[in-house]
This record gives structure tokens, sequence and C-alpha cells, in this order.
């Protein structure tokens, strides 16, 4: 099974970005190393909301084309009007799904429904014996807002068999994830911000040893290390889950 996330990242980021919620503060493009993952640390970070839309029930789901051959039949359904953002929205993430594999790279997925999701993941990690793992945060305000986050404890979460599966909100007008199969370090990091809003919670951080070359130059650059030399991390957003054997 290809681990590589040299083509996914890419792809990723392509589709997210046509949403509204993708800036470039947000913790998917925050890139850090191991090294900076201790309590007392301090980042910068932006954990935005997940994503408005509602999760469907399966057979619903299943019941709305999900293809861009179709795109104007999906529009109409929806309904999302005819070259607004959100219809760009609906567009990329539909061509991202239905991007061709890359030779030696693991291939997006894109499920439709919680069930789907949750049955993908038992299929790739070979048993229904599997939990999800989510960044969850609270705040006193409602929103997680972009300031500084102190890490107040990092634990590592065991991996059983070394890999797992990641599934990663999409802008869509409901709940849409795409999926593929990824090894990396995860740990659990207590954060809490500034401002005090920050409540309670724990974000993750997946430590990448094949991020390169899904990861810009200029990133490597900021994080002052050789593309490909070491480990690359990020947090996962509140709307990205892990799924992992137990």
């Amino acid at each position: 099974m290809a681990r590589s996330l040299s083509a996914l990242l890419l792809l990723l980021v392509a589709a997210v970005a046509a949403s509204a919620q993708y800036q470039d503060d947000s913790v998917g493009t925050a890139f850090f190393l191991d090294k900076d993952l201790y309590p007392g640390s301090k980042m910068t970070l932006h954990f935005t909301l997940a994503a408005a839309g509602a999760a469907l029930p399966r057979a619903l789901a299943d019941a709305i084309p999900f293809a861009s051959a179709r795109i104007q039949e999906i529009l109409s359904r929806l309904p999302v009007p005819a070259g607004s953002p959100a219809a760009a929205a609906v567009r990329s993430t539909l061509a991202a799904c239905e991007a061709a594999p890359v030779p030696g790279v693991e291939a997006l997925r894109c499920v439709t429904s919680p069930d789907s999701m949750a049955d993908l993941a038992a299929s790739i990690l070979g048993t229904r014996n599997i939990r999800a793992a989510a960044t969850k945060l609270t705040s006193t305000e409602g929103a997680t807002t972009r300031q500084e986050y102190t890490m107040v404890s990092v634990r590592p979460l065991p991996v059983a068999g070394g890999d797992m599966v990641a599934c990663h909100r999409m802008p869509y007008p409901y709940a849409v994830f795409a999926c593929h199969a990824t090894t990396a370090a995860v740990y659990a990091v207590s954060l809490a911000g500034a401002d005090g809003t920050t409540a309670k919670g724990e974000a993750l951080a997946a430590c990448h040893a094949d991020a390169f070359p899904g990861i810009s130059q200029s990133a490597y650059e900021k994080l002052g290390v050789e593309p490909g030399s070491v480990p690359v991390c990020h947090f996962l957003p509140q709307d990205s889950m892990l799924w992992m054997r137990n």
C-alpha cells in the first residue's frame, strides 16, 4: 500500500483552497518540526471551525449524484447557483476526488457519509476494530481564533500496525471527506490560547517522514531544513479525522 503524501497534499490543498475557510494561517498550512512539540512551546495557529454542511445518512447521500459529469444536476438538486463560489468549490472537490492516481501514491477516496467513511477506513486497515481521533477544542467565545497557543502537554498516541487512514473535510454543501492511507507519528497536544478563550481540549499533531514533495520549497525554507531530510508536522483541523486500529 503506497503511503507517500506528495500528490495527496497537493490535491487536498488545491481543493480546500476553493473554500472560504481556507487561509494561509490555518493549521493545514502551518508546518513545524517534531522538535517543536514540547510543553511550553508556543505557536501562532488558526483552528478553523468545521464546515457548516450537515452530514447526511448514507441512503440520502448515495441518492445524490457525485460526479463531474453530472455537475448541472448536482448544482440544481442541492441547490447551488451556477457561477457562485460554492459552485466552484463543488467543481474543485469533484475534480480532486476523481483525479487519476499517481504511480506509487495512495489514491484519494472520497466518501459522502459517516457510515461510508467508517467502512472505508475498516477496509483499508483490514479490520472493523478501529477508532477515530480528531482535534477537539472548545472556546468560551465559540470559535478558536488566530492567536498564539502554548502547548500545555504533549503525549504520543499509539498507532497499531504503524498505518492509519486520514480523512479530510472537503468544501461541499454537505459533509464530504477525502480519505487516504498514511503513516505518521501522532501526538495529542493540550493547548492554551493567549487570549484565554480556549477552555479545554486537545489538538492532534501528525509528523510525516514522507511529506516531500507535497510541501512547498518555501515551507522547507521557513523550517530551515532540506526537503525530505526530516519529518514535517502539522496540526489537524477540527474537521479532519484519523482512523486507527484498536
